[in-house]
């Protein structure tokens, strides 16, 4: 069976791994000139249009975030020809606009990351200079903060993401200084994701989910991992609202 073009291709993070109330049709399993992807895309229809998504870290959560093929995962993508590309990537909270459990739409991004491969160009062919000084495409975003208007989802419009490498968490002082950069979120799979995408000239967009505050942030208690789970599931559940009149947003726009 031939997967259908994408409306939207969601790449779920930490958390989510698999899409409330997804039809699946089909599971595309292929291999790519840059490895496996982190799993099966699943195929099928959300809300009547067709969508695709990809467990970045794997269905069962093998994947740490310096594991990630990312490279792998966006060529993949980029096969379905999907209109808008949605990453959700869970984060920690470093001001006070993004405490746990916000919905975060970063415009900016700053890479703390090493040793990841952050390009498709690897010596062969003409090089690519990607422009990349505003990181997220402008269509899926405006697309992203309309939707949580009509659907009534409190979403935080704007703010930097700092990409660190993982799989540990970050000291108070790299988050002090991280702060001092300008960076309002943490997380550690926003990079070089949204670089790949864009030298693949994907419209790829970022909602970023806050299950806690970053070291030294907000009341400056420990957070417990059940802490983590109940703020994730808080902001997972306002997804279904907001992916459905996104959906029919882009749609509109496309029509």
């Amino acid at each position: 069976m031939s997967a259908p073009h994408p409306l939207l291709a969601v790449i779920g993070g930490s958390g989510l791994y698999a899409l409330p109330a997804f039809e699946p049709l089909c599971a595309i399993e292929e291999t790519t000139p840059w490895g496996d992807p982190s799993g099966p895309i699943r195929v099928g229809r959300l809300f009547g249009h067709a969508v695709a998504f990809l467990a970045r870290h794997g269905e069962d959560h093998a994947l740490p975030p310096h594991r990630v093929n990312y490279r792998a995962n966006l060529h993949a993508l980029a096969q379905l020809e999907p209109q808008a590309v949605l990453a959700i990537n869970t984060v920690g909270g470093i001001t006070p606009a993004c405490p746990p459990r916000a919905l975060v739409v970063p415009d900016q991004i700053i890479d703390y990351t090493q040793g990841r491969a952050a390009s498709f160009w690897d010596g062969a062919g003409e090089m690519l200079h990607a422009e990349f000084g505003e990181p997220y495409g402008a269509r899926i975003r405006n697309a992203l903060i309309d939707a949580g208007a009509a659907a009534d989802v409190a979403l935080v419009d704007g703010g930097c993401y700092g990409a660190t490498s993982g799989p540990r968490f970050e000291t108070r002082a790299e988050i002090a200084r991280m702060r001092r950069d300008g960076c309002d979120l943490v997380g550690m799979t926003g990079m070089p994701e949204a670089a790949l995408a864009r030298e693949l000239a994907l419209d790829y967009a970022c909602l970023a989910p806050v299950a806690n505050w970053a070291a030294g942030c907000g009341d400056g208690k420990e957070i417990s991992l059940e802490d983590v789970f109940a703020n994730l599931a808080a902001a997972n559940a306002q997804l279904p609202a907001l992916l459905e009149l996104l959906l029919a947003r882009l749609a509109q726009d496309t029509a």
